[in-house]
C-alpha cells in the first residue's frame, strides 16, 4: 500500500455494470474492469481500493441510478463525487465513446479537478422530492388529459362559445355533451375518465404532501417563502424540494447560476458578449421560478391571499417580502419602458427573485415558525 498517494477512481455506472478505472497519484490510468452493481460486488471493490492506496476519491456521474452508489461507499469511509455530466470536459471531434473511455475520463478530469459535484440530498429530503416530483407529474399529466380532450371536442367541431378554462360552467357543458356514434361515445367518455382519474390522483397527492410538508425539515422555509408575490404552496413546495439546503450556496449568484438563470456569455480581450441565459441546472426550479416572476409586472400590492398566507410569519419577513415585491415590480417596469420585451424582462425579474428566494429561505431557516399546515 502506497500511503503517500492518492488513488483516483473513476466509475461509469449503469443499471447491471459498473466500469472502474484508477490511477495512483501522477501514474498512467489503469482499467481495473467491470463489477455488478450488486452491494456485495461493491464491497469487493472498496476492499481491492483500499489495498492500493490509503486516500481514495471516486468519482460517477449523475444519472437514472440515483445516490444510492454514493452513500453505500460514504459510509465505507470514501470520498465519494457525483460529477454532472453536463460539465465533463469532452475534446471537440471526439466520435468515440465506450464505456471504457468514459470511466478514463472521469478518473483524468477528477485528478486535474475539472468536475462540478452536484448536491446530494439526505434520505429524507430525497423521499419529500420524490413525493412533490410525483405531484407536479400528476398535475403536468391532467393538464395533458385536459387538452387531449378539447383537441377532441375541437376536431369533431365541437367548440365551447366561453372561455374553456375548466370552471363550473365549462365543466357542465361537457358533462351534457353525446355523440351520435357509440365509437365516438366511448372514446369521449374515455377522455373525461382520465381527467377524472388524474384529478383524483392530485387531490391524493396534495393531501399527503400538505401532511408530510410538517414534519419536514424545510417546512420553516417553506411557510416563509409563501410570504412572497407569486409564491403559493405549489411553488414553494417545488422550489424548496428541489433546490434542498439554501445555505449550500455561499451567494444568491451561486443560486442564480445553479437554475439557469444567469446570462451566457462570450467575452474575448476588450470585448465583452453576453446572450441569453444559460439554462443549465434544475428546469423545473427554473420553470416554477419564471411562473413566479411574471406575477411581478403588475402593480406593487398586498392581497388577500397573500395577507392569508403571511398569517403568524415574523414582521422581519414580511418587511423583506415587501421590499422585494416593491424592487421587482419597479424592476418590470423599469425595463419595458428601455425597449426590453417582456419576456426579457420576467427573466430578469426572475434572476433578481432568485436572490430573494436565497435571502428570505435562509432567513426562514433561523427562526421559530408556527407548526400548521
Amino acid at each position: 500500500m502506497k500511503d503517500d498517494s492518492t488513488l483516483y477512481v473513476g466509475l461509469d455506472v449503469h443499471k447491471d455494470s459498473i466500469t472502474v478505472a484508477y490511477a495512483i497519484g501522477l501514474a498512467e490510468v489503469e482499467v481495473l474492469g467491470k463489477i455488478g452493481t450488486t452491494q456485495c460486488e461493491v464491497e469487493r471493490l472498496c476492499k481491492r481500493l483500499q489495498s492500493k492506496a490509503k486516500h481514495v476519491c471516486l468519482v460517477y456521474e449523475a444519472g437514472p441510478c440515483g445516490y444510492g452508489l454514493h452513500r453505500q461507499l460514504a459510509a465505507k469511509g470514501f470520498d465519494c463525487m457525483v460529477c454532472a455530466p453536463s460539465l465533463i470536459p469532452r475534446k471537440p471531434g471526439e466520435q468515440v465513446k465506450t464505456d471504457r473511455r468514459d470511466a478514463i475520463k472521469l478518473v483524468r478530469s477528477l485528478r486535474a479537478g475539472d468536475l462540478s459535484a452536484v448536491h446530494v440530498p439526505t434520505v429524507e429530503d430525497e423521499a419529500f422530492r420524490d413525493l412533490a416530483r410525483a405531484w407536479a407529474a400528476a398535475r403536468q399529466d391532467l393538464k395533458q388529459a385536459r387538452q387531449r380532450l378539447k383537441s377532441f371536442l375541437l376536431l369533431h367541431g365541437v367548440r365551447y362559445v366561453g372561455r374553456a378554462n375548466w370552471g363550473p360552467a365549462h365543466r357542465r357543458w361537457i358533462s351534457t355533451f353525446s355523440f351520435d356514434s357509440p365509437w365516438q361515445q366511448l372514446a369521449f367518455n374515455e377522455h373525461r375518465r382520465t381527467i377524472e382519474d388524474r384529478l383524483a390522483q392530485c387531490a391524493r397527492l396534495e393531501t399527503a404532501l400538505r401532511e408530510a410538508v410538517v414534519d419536514w425539515r424545510f417546512y420553516p422555509v417553506v411557510l416563509t417563502l409563501q410570504a412572497m408575490r407569486g409564491i403559493q404552496f405549489t411553488s414553494a413546495i417545488g422550489l424548496v424540494s428541489e433546490l434542498g439546503d439554501l445555505s449550500r450556496f455561499n451567494h444568491p449568484r451561486q443560486l442564480m447560476a445553479w437554475i439557469g438563470v444567469t446570462p451566457s456569455e462570450h467575452s474575448s480581450g476588450t470585448k465583452r458578449r453576453q446572450g441569453s441565459i444559460t439554462k443549465t441546472g434544475n428546469s423545473y426550479a427554473r420553470k416554477l421560478l419564471v411562473e413566479s416572476a411574471w406575477t411581478y409586472r403588475h402593480p406593487a400590492r398586498v392581497s388577500t391571499d397573500i395577507q392569508r398566507r403571511q398569517e403568524g410569519i415574523p414582521k422581519m419577513i414580511i418587511d423583506r417580502a415587501w421590499d422585494a415585491q416593491q424592487r421587482l415590480c419597479r424592476r418590470y417596469r423599469r425595463l419595458v419602458a428601455r425597449g426590453k420585451t417582456e419576456h426579457v424582462a420576467a427573466i430578469a425579474v426572475a434572476r433578481e427573485l432568485a436572490g430573494f428566494i436565497w435571502d428570505i429561505g435562509r432567513l426562514g431557516m433561523s427562526l421559530a415558525l408556527p407548526r400548521h399546515a
